[in-house]
């Protein structure tokens, strides 16, 4: 009797690789399009699945758990159980203290109550917000984030965009890169259609497109189109089941799960601030000279007072 094949990946590192080369068509496994999506929310958040049951996992992700049952074993898995190990082992790896503090505040998010104050209301945004943060960090990729800094820095022309409400992470990045090099403007910016502004790039240049669930189809659109033209494509997003991840050279997944009323921008805020102190790093001394000729304008120009 044949040995039953090994199972796909046997590493949350290993699982979120396969998620976006399913979404590419690369991968010697297929996935439907909401089973592609359950994996890509699981690969997020590692310590959640190492820490519930397969029914509870089976509410958060609004899904029967055999789908979960069924999805493993998709993947090579003998079962969840097995399946499951590799994000405890994940888990592990985190610290000696990890489940203690992982059971804390798994126990204050079920017993505490909404807020009744306005302080309260801020400080529940503000504590999600850090979770959010502290997911990112989780899986970030040092290398990825480091060769993304660097087209950055040496693309001659980057171009950012983002629509509806996640324009003002677009404007804060083509803001923040813009005190740093030349070249750095909004791929939808006033007077310039979307299609002129990609007109106006080549191979090498750098794109950044920016956007969450429900996705903006204009912006996978863009980012598809620009990959193809051979222009470097950054995606900052949420998951690897993004549309935006299979054109993307690099790709940054930043949660936004809160109780606010739309999708939470701020470790989206974190996030960019710590790529523009990294293409400024890369600079060096030509981030210097730019930062100081922008403010001898404002010098000549009276803009700022006080």
């Amino acid at each position: 009797m044949p040995k039953p094949a090994p199972p796909v990946a046997t590493t949350v590192d290993g699982l979120r690789a396969l998620v976006v080369a399913i979404g590419r068509g690369d991968a010697s496994v297929s996935l439907g399009g909401k089973a592609l999506a359950v994996l890509a929310r699981l690969v997020e958040q590692p310590k959640d699945v190492a820490l519930s049951t397969i029914t509870e996992l089976g509410e958060r992700m609004g899904v029967n758990p055999s789908t979960l049952t069924r999805l493993a074993t998709r993947l090579g898995f003998a079962g969840f159980t097995d399946f499951q190990a590799v994000f405890r082992e994940h888990a592990m790896q985190g610290g000696p203290h990890f489940y203690t503090q992982q059971a804390h505040r798994l126990l204050e998010d079920a017993s505490a109550d909404s807020p009744r104050t306005a302080r309260g209301v801020v400080a529940k945004l503000a504590q999600e917000s850090i979770r959010n943060v502290d997911a990112f960090l989780g899986q970030l990729d040092e290398a990825e984030l480091g060769k993304a800094a660097r087209l950055l820095a040496r693309a001659p022309h980057v171009r950012i965009l983002g629509l509806r409400q996640i324009h003002s992470i677009a404007s804060f990045l083509t803001y923040g890169l813009g005190m740093l090099r030349a070249e750095v403007a909004l791929a939808d910016g006033p007077g310039l259609g979307v299609a002129e502004s990609l007109a106006q790039m080549s191979p090498g240049d750098a794109l950044i497109v920016c956007s969450v669930a429900p996705y903006t189809r204009m912006v996978a659109d863009v980012a598809r189109a620009a990959a193809a033209a051979g222009v470097h494509v950054i995606a900052i997003t949420d998951t690897r089941a993004s549309p935006l991840a299979p054109p993307a050279r690099h790709a940054f997944f930043i949660p936004h799960e809160s109780s606010f009323i739309s999708n939470s921008m701020g470790a989206y805020v974190v996030f960019c601030e710590g790529l523009i102190n990294l293409v400024a790093r890369e600079l060096g001394d030509k981030a210097l000279q730019a930062l100081a000729r922008r403010e001898g304008f404002i010098e000549s120009l009276g803009i700022e007072t006080g």
